[in-house]
């Protein structure tokens, strides 16, 4: 038998179905999408820690060579002194200006270890937000702590015995000088003699000291620019994968749209001709108030945005903000009673500068940012994705996903109706309309 033909409205139900089932997609879609931006974000980030991380071990390990070359050469000093008495006062100014580098060096190795404690830190706290998937990266950054702590007590301990040797060679000096070479030559010889023996043993634990730390230093070196590739690659394939869920996200939509263009009754048809007619009425206002002379053209079009001084975030004025602030707030505000799942409703223009806000997002800063970003979203710019999608379309309609920054951390995904604003035939920017699904 032949298939039944179905009916008007069963075709109706099948269509409304299936732009539920699309707004399903693109909820999810827009979802994964900020969650992806969010991890490709923190591997971002995490890419520039571990190099920084690497720097900073790289800087230690150079200190470190630096020393081992500085101690062959006092021990070369040494030697000289050891050959020959007579040149006792050249050989121990040679030792004494190369404990001095050494000294040096052993204070740079410091500081290094310091900041390398720091960044270890700093990598300990990324490794801890990025959960189960960072628990490599502590584990490394740990290492780093370690071995940053193990070098600078090992700097110290270097700074320590230079300081000793430098005194017992000044008072070697001040004994060879102090006494005839004839009267005191036995004595001498035996004081030098125990004094080279002890700054050649000095020299030699430093020497130790140094290639402990380059070995320690260039394992973990390894073991970071390794990770950092890791995070590197991780950073790039979040990325990728980040821009294939907006393929999904900007396929919803256009299920969403055709099906709303259809002229099917949907849950968002409502909304879509309550949208078109408040654009309409913005578009009115601008252009009564130009043909009286309360505002100009160029006036609704400026474009000179002047920052408000100690504004976080900042906010800025144009010659149409107080005109806005007076004229549209209160048409705005009504958008919020169409329905209880409207967030907001707002106009912007071109360049995603939002005058006036609905009340409720428009109070006066405080000196916490975070609760500004929620609170004080009027006199702001919000050119994301998203927003600037809305304000560029000439279509009749535009219905989008997304997921909103509703500052503090937090995130609410919704949908965006945006319809053109024109004044006077040029386009002027957007009435944008956030509700929940």
């Amino acid at each position: 038998m032949p298939k039944a033909v179905a009916s008007e409205s069963e075709v109706e139900r099948m269509v409304e179905s299936f732009a539920r089932q699309a707004a399903g997609l693109g909820k999810e879609s827009a979802s994964l999408n900020g969650l992806l931006d969010d991890l490709a974000g923190m591997s971002r980030r995490q890419a520039e820690t571990f190099k920084a991380l690497a720097g900073e071990i790289d800087a230690m390990i150079q200190a470190n060579r630096a020393i081992d070359d500085v101690t062959r050469a006092s021990s070369e000093s040494v030697r000289r002194a050891r050959r020959s008495v007579e040149q006792i006062g050249q050989g121990v100014v040679g030792v004494t200006n190369n404990l001095g580098e050494v000294a040096q060096a052993a204070q740079e190795i410091t500081q290094i270890a310091l900041q390398t404690r720091l960044v270890a830190f700093n990598a300990s706290v990324e490794a801890k937000r990025a959960g189960e998937a960072g628990r490599g990266f502590g584990v490394v950054a740990d290492a780093v702590k370690d071995l940053a702590a193990k070098v600078e007590q090992s700097s110290k301990l270097i700074t320590t015995t230079v300081a000793q040797l430098e005194a017992r060679i000044k008072l070697l000096a001040d004994d060879i000088l102090a006494k005839e070479a004839r009267q005191a030559g036995a004595a001498r010889g035996d004081t030098f003699d125990a004094a080279v023996s002890e700054v050649e043993r000095g020299v030699e634990d430093i020497a130790r000291t140094a290639q402990k730390n380059l070995a320690g230093c260039a394992g973990v070196l390894d073991s970071v620019r390794e990770l950092s590739g890791q995070v590197v690659d991780t950073a790039s394939a979040l990325e990728h994968a980040n821009k294939q869920t907006e393929s999904f996200l900007s396929l919803s939509e256009s299920l969403i749209e055709m099906v709303a263009e259809s002229g099917i009754h949907t849950d968002d048809t409502p909304f879509i001709e309550a949208a078109i007619k408040t654009a309409r009425d913005i578009s009115g206002i601008f252009e009564d108030a130009i043909g009286n002379g309360t505002l100009s053209m160029a006036d609704a079009f400026d474009d000179k945005y002047q920052p408000i001084a100690g504004t976080n975030p900042e906010q800025f004025l144009t010659r149409f903000t107080g005109f806005a602030d007076r004229m549209l707030q209160d048409v705005l505000e009504q958008i919020l009673s169409w329905s209880p799942k409207i967030v907001f409703g707002i106009a912007t223009d071109m360049r995603g500068y939002i005058p006036t806000h609905n009340r409720k997002y428009s109070k006066q800063q405080g000196a916490d940012p975070v609760w500004n970003q929620a609170n004080c979203r009027n006199r702001r710019f919000f050119n994301g994705r998203t927003e600037m999608t809305a304000i560029r379309n000439t279509r009749p309609f535009l219905l989008q996903t997304y997921r909103r920054d509703m500052g503090g951390g937090n995130y609410v995904v919704m949908k965006d109706l945006s319809v053109p604003i024109r004044i006077n035939g040029k386009h002027w920017g957007a009435l944008r309309i956030g509700y929940q699904f």
